[in-house]
C-alpha cells in the first residue's frame, strides 16, 4: 500500500500559528553543526489570494508589528505522522510572477537574535555549562549540553545575542549550534547521544555514498531519527570502503509534495 507523504507549513504571527497543508509545496534548506544559521526556503502554490496577502503583509519589513514571524515546516508519512523539519524566523516573503502565483518564504534560525543586543560579564571562573545556559536563555532556547564541562575565565560579551554561540564554541573548544528551538553544545568529535541513523539500501539510502575530504556525502529518505550532530552508521554494499560510523556536520533537505525529492543529504565526518 502506498504510504503518502505529508507536508505542513506553519506561519506564526504574534503567537498565533496558521497551518497550510494539501497544497503544492517545495522545501529546501540546510542545517549546520556550527554557529552558522540554518536556512530554509519554502515555495507554496495554490494559496487563496486573501491568505497570500495576509502572509505578505505580516512578514513585510514595513509592518508595524516588529515581533518575529516564524516559519514551521513539518513533514512525514500518512502512516507514521509528521515531525518538525525546520523552525526559524521569516527573513522575507514574496510572490512569483503570473500565471502561477507562488509564495516564496525564506527563513533562518534565530534571525531576531542577530539584532538583539546583550552585554554580560562572567565571574572570574564560570563553568561552560552555566554560560551555555545563559546564552540559551538570552534567545529563549532549551539547552542540550553534551560536552565535557570545563571552567572559563572572565567571560564577557557585548553585541548580538546570536554571536554568543560563536564565542561559546571558540572558548569551549566544542561544537555549538542551534537546531530549531535548541542550543546544542557537544564535543567536536562525538555525536549526539541516542541519535544514530543506521543507513543501508534497505533503510532509505539513495544512490551511492561518496567519499569527501573528511568523510562521506550521502543522500537518503527523510526520517525523524536523523539529527544534525547525530551519528550516521553507514552500510553500503557498493562502496564498502566507506562503511562505518560518522558524525553529521551538515544536513541539507529537499522536500516536494508533487515531485520525487523527499531527501536528506548529509555531509559527515568519520569517527
Amino acid at each position: 500500500m502506498l504510504d503518502l507523504r505529508r507536508i505542513r507549513i506553519g506561519v506564526e504571527v504574534s503567537g498565533q500559528i496558521n497551518y497550510y497543508e494539501g497544497l503544492r509545496v517545495k522545501v529546501s534548506g540546510t542545517k549546520y553543526a556550527n554557529p552558522l544559521q540554518n536556512d530554509c526556503t519554502v515555495t507554496i502554490t495554490g494559496l487563496k489570494q486573501s491568505t497570500r496577502d495576509f502572509i505578505l503583509t505580516e512578514t513585510s519589513p514595513f509592518n508595524e508589528n516588529r515581533t518575529p514571524k516564524r516559519l514551521i515546516v513539518e513533514v512525514g508519512r500518512v502512516s507514521t505522522g509528521m515531525f518538525r523539519l525546520f523552525l526559524g524566523d521569516i527573513e522575507s516573503s514574496e510572490p512569483s510572477s503570473p500565471p502561477d502565483i507562488d509564495l516564496v518564504i525564506k527563513a533562518k534560525t534565530q534571525l531576531a537574535a542577530a539584532g538583539k543586543l546583550v552585554s554580560k560579564s562572567g565571574a572570574a571562573q564560570s563553568s561552560l555549562s552555566s554560560l551555555a545556559k545563559s546564552v540559551a536563555d538570552d534567545m529563549s532556547l532549551t539547552l542540550d549540553f553534551q560536552a565535557k564541562d570545563r571552567n572559563v575565565a572572565n567571560y564577557n560579551h557585548t553585541g548580538a545575542a546570536l554571536k554568543q554561540v560563536e564565542k561559546l564554541q571558540a572558548i569551549g573548544g566544542v561544537s555549538a549550534y542551534i537546531d530549531d528551538d535548541k542550543l546544542v553544545v557537544k564535543d567536536v568529535a562525538a555525536p549526539l547521544s541516542g541519535r544514530t541513523r543506521v543507513l543501508t539500501k534497505d533503510t532509505g539510502m539513495v544512490g551511492i555514498p561518496k567519499a569527501t575530504e573528511k568523510g562521506v556525502k550521502v543522500t537518503f529518505l527523510i526520517d525523524p531519527e536523523t539529527a544534525i550532530g547525530g551519528a550516521l552508521r553507514l552500510g553500503s554494499k557498493l562502496n564498502v570502503a566507506l562503511n562505518g560510523d560518522y558524525v553529521i556536520n551538515q544536513l541539507s533537505f529537499d522536500v516536494q509534495s508533487h515531485e520525487d525529492p523527499f531527501f536528506y543529504t548529509a555531509l559527515a565526518t568519520r569517527l
